[in-house]
């Protein structure tokens, strides 16, 4: 009932170097991919870290969209004070922005 099965050996016509080629647009989407989203979010991760790194007491930042100036830093956390005699812990990574001089002045 079941024959024999014999492997056929075709032949083969794809060029040197085909194998490669069909590789190609994978490899160029994921060349794009870096150079479109990744890089990108690494410089800002980047510039992120060395602004944490350069804050100062007094310096104004936003920290999770509170306006506010540094009183003190340690290594995780600072103290924000967002008001006159008003003073609140956050963490270091929690700060987005550093504004010029002077803003909180502006902004009341």
């Amino acid at each position: 009932m079941i024959g024999n099965a014999y492997a056929q050996a075709g032949g083969s016509t794809a060029a040197p170097g085909g194998d490669l080629m069909s590789f190609l647009p994978i490899i160029l989407m994921f060349v794009v991919l870096y150079f479109l989203m990744i890089r990108p979010q690494m410089k800002k991760a980047k510039e992120h870290k060395t602004m944490l790194e350069t804050l100062q007491k007094g310096d104004e930042v936003i920290a999770m969209g509170m306006l506010g100036k540094v009183a003190k830093i340690g290594d995780t956390y600072l103290s924000l004070e967002i008001a006159p005699n008003t003073t609140i812990q956050v963490q270091k990574q929690a700060v987005t922005t550093l504004l010029p001089k002077g803003t909180i002045k502006d902004a009341q």
